[in-house]
């Protein structure tokens, strides 16, 4: 039942979001290509069937055989570091195998081991190949000490990280080598990864984004499989002892402070495997992750300090994600622009929010009316403007309501400029814009109410560096589900809001919806922009009037070099489009598709290669990161290996 909910909602989603013939031609599609893979013996995925994918989009034997015989033009050797700590046989034994199993053979398995005494049972597995070179510490130097020990026995050309009791996939190297030959300048890279328990299952599937700032700022999501050029290595000096516990945060940290994006390379293959068993770090006791915590949040606090950042680091939601607050510099202004039409209650319920909880006190509002067709609206606007934090610029006449004007519809209505007809959010947002005084600017829908008291301080903490062009909140429908946090381009077509409908009181993939992250879009309903941005990006288009003018509007702000920031610290409730209305016209649909096609035209690279904080494995039919339901195809010649970008 629970798949037959989810395909009738994607359904209405499509017919929602493209019209009921588009929608139907879809399904067509969609059945013909399921008949096909039925007649090919082909079986589809349930969403989240990851034993599914895997056999789907793992190498078979044949295809690991094929790599054996390729011929790289860049063939770096690679120094696989592994520090050591009273080691399992049976785990050494599966590490030893998984290395000398790999397609790709230009390496060195490099190990330093720490135990209080040497396992001689582990003398022939080293010592079954030339390329182990393995040496006994004397005592133990710590995570830091160990791997430095092992750092310091290498001879490659790149440095790759692996713990003592994990498992690389037998591909790992080879994916690796094949990435630096498209992208040969990376000095940094990095995959995706699972889990997998002492009976060989493997769960819990880490697709990864690329290489995001803030997302590594508040969680270690890299972690595994990690691969550094030796030169890159030696300049940071190997791991530090002061972050044992969170060594590799730390590195990686100090990595993305020299590195630039462009050379910091995500390889979207499921590599590594994480063991889990009642040793390993995923089932650490409290104290031990105590410890874990308090070292991540030194290294945190240390890289803030290195870039010239003021912040507060605390905990996130859950364990191993962190929240960082930025100071805010000095008091600047900040506008608020709100597009209205009629509407008083809603109206009312969002800026009453806003004055009574507003922490923050140097702001304005600016109410941008549009074609309200109520005396009551009006009276309301004149009710209004008697708080000196707010105005009311009337974008029909291209001027300010004034409180003297006896009657605010019909002054209205005399003095009424030509604009275009119907309803252009981008527009209003202009001239909403062009009529504020705030050195930031956010973006609010009128159908909003404020939950988050410090909300413009949590914004401009972020909204001031200037690196950020953008930033955006979480929003929530009033059945206390999901209705935004953060956009990824591709979803259902085009762009989508991710998790949508997801209970506000759960956590979604990896608890995403409740980490602060970088993201390509955020929704137009709150977001938050330098004022000078504007002028810079060539101000929101006018000619997406309704639909993916914000998603454009970031894409812009990225495409600047700016980032786009998801805060879910901030919260509203969001009562959607409630003045506006649905699709519901052919005027309403023809002005629609005119819009998808306007964005399709913008923005084919993103929409062709994909998102980049998103992930090739995930779905884009489903807002909710499940893992694809098809062979996704980027392995072999045409492996889809995408360059990062800041």
């Amino acid at each position: 039942m629970n798949i037959i909910k989810h395909r009738i909602n994607q359904i209405k989603f499509y017919i929602k979001k493209y019209g009921f013939i588009k929608t139907v031609k879809k399904c067509i599609k969609t059945v013909l290509r399921k008949i096909v893979r039925f007649l090919k013996g082909e079986k589809d995925l349930q969403y989240g069937d990851y034993g599914g994918w895997i056999k789907y989009n793992e190498p078979k034997d044949s295809d690991l055989k094929e790599q054996m015989k390729k011929k790289f033009e860049i063939s770096p050797k690679i120094s696989v570091i592994v520090p050591m700590y009273n080691t399992k046989e049976k785990f050494f034994k599966d590490l030893i195998n998984c290395m000398i199993n790999q397609t790709y053979t230009n390496w060195e398995l490099c190990l330093a081991d720490g135990s209080p005494k040497q396992n001689e049972n582990l003398k022939k597995y080293y010592e079954s190949d030339n390329r182990i070179k393995y040496k006994f510490l004397n005592g133990n130097l710590g995570i830091a000490g160990n791997t430095n020990a092992a750092i310091e026995m290498a001879t490659g050309d790149f440095l790759a990280l692996l713990d003592h009791d994990d498992i690389l996939a037998d591909y790992a190297l080879y994916e690796m080598v094949y990435a630096l030959n498209k992208y040969p300048n990376s000095e940094f890279l990095y995959s995706d990864e699972d889990k997998i328990d002492e009976n060989g299952n493997r769960y819990d599937a880490y697709f990864k984004p690329d290489f995001a700032l803030d997302t590594l700022r508040c969680q270690n999501y890299i972690c595994h499989f990690s691969m550094f050029k030796k030169e890159l290595m030696e300049k940071l000096g190997g791991f530090k002892e002061d972050y044992d516990g969170a060594q590799d945060y730390d590195i990686f940290l100090r990595m993305s402070e020299i590195v630039k994006p462009a050379n910091i390379m995500h390889v979207p293959k499921m590599l590594y495997h994480w063991r889990v068993h009642s040793g390993s770090t995923a089932k650490l006791d409290s104290n031990a992750k105590n410890y874990a915590f308090e070292a991540g949040k030194k290294a945190i606090e240390d890289h803030l300090k290195r870039m010239g950042l003021e912040g507060t680091v605390s905990e996130g939601c859950i364990e191993g994600i962190y929240r960082i607050d930025y100071k805010v510099k000095g008091e600047p202004k900040v506008s608020v622009i709100i597009p209205n039409k009629d509407g008083k209650d809603i109206l009312k319920v969002c800026i009453d929010s806003i004055l009574e909880k507003t922490t923050y006190k140097n702001y304005e509002i600016v109410v941008v009316e549009n074609n309200s067709e109520t005396e009551e609206i009006f009276q309301y606007y004149k009710e209004l403007i008697k708080n000196e934090k707010i105005k009311v610029a009337n974008y029909n006449t291209g001027k300010l309501i004034e409180k003297e004007e006896e009657s605010s519809l019909e002054y209205t209505n005399k003095n009424r400029i030509e604009v275009k007809p119907g309803f252009n959010y981008s527009a209003v947002i202009n001239f909403g814009v062009r009529n504020s005084e705030g050195e930031y600017v956010i973006q609010l829908n009128n159908d909003t109410e404020l939950i988050t008291e410090n909300w413009l301080e949590i914004i401009l903490g972020f909204i001031q560096r200037e690196d950020v062009g953008a930033v955006g909140v979480k929003l929530y429908f009033p059945d206390e589900t999901i209705q935004h946090a953060g956009i990824i381009v591709g979803i259902g077509g085009i762009a989508g809001n991710r998790f949508k409908s997801i209970p506000k009181s759960g956590h979604a993939y990896f608890a995403k919806e409740s980490m602060i992250e970088n993201l390509s879009a955020v929704t137009g309903a709150c977001l938050a922009s330098k004022k000078s941005i504007y002028e810079e990006v060539g101000w929101m288009d006018e000619n997406l009037a309704v639909a993916f003018n914000d998603v454009d509007f970031c894409l812009k702000i990225r495409e600047k070099g700016y980032l786009v920031v998801y805060n879910p610290f901030v919260e509203f409730w969001h009562y959607e489009s409630k003045t506006r209305g649905g699709e519901d016209t052919p005027a309403k649909v023809k002005r629609f598709q005119g819009e998808i096609c306007r964005f399709e035209q913008r923005w084919p690279e993103i929409l062709d290669s994909g998102d980049p904080y998103y992930n090739v494995n995930l779905s884009l039919d489903t807002e909710v990161y499940h893992y694809k339901n098809i062979k996704v195809n980027y392995y072999g010649e045409e492996a889809i290996i995408k360059k990062k970008k800041k």
